[in-house]
C-alpha cells in the first residue's frame, strides 16, 4: 500500500515535470519564430536599398568605401 502511494506520487511528479518541459519548449519555439520573423523583415528591408560601409584603414588612415547592392527575388 505504501509502495503504491509512493509510485503514484512519483508518477504525478514526473507527469508535472514533463508538462513543464513541454510548456517551456513551446515558449522557446515561439520566441525563435518571433526572432526569425524579425530577422527576415530586416533582411527584406536591407535587400531593397544599397548599403554603404565607410571604413578607415588603421595603418594608412585612408577611407575605404564598400557599397553593397541587394536585389530582391521576385515573389509569386
Amino acid at each position: 500500500m505504501v509502495e503504491n502511494n509512493k509510485s503514484d506520487s512519483v508518477n504525478q511528479e514526473q507527469t508535472l515535470d514533463i508538462e513543464r518541459v513541454k510548456r517551456r519548449l513551446d515558449m522557446l519555439d515561439q520566441r525563435l519564430d518571433n526572432i526569425d520573423s524579425m530577422v527576415t523583415a530586416v533582411a527584406e528591408r536591407i535587400m531593397n536599398q544599397p548599403i554603404t560601409l565607410n571604413i578607415t584603414c588603421p595603418y594608412c588612415g585612408k577611407n575605404i568605401e564598400i557599397t553593397i547592392i541587394g536585389s530582391e527575388k521576385p515573389r509569386a
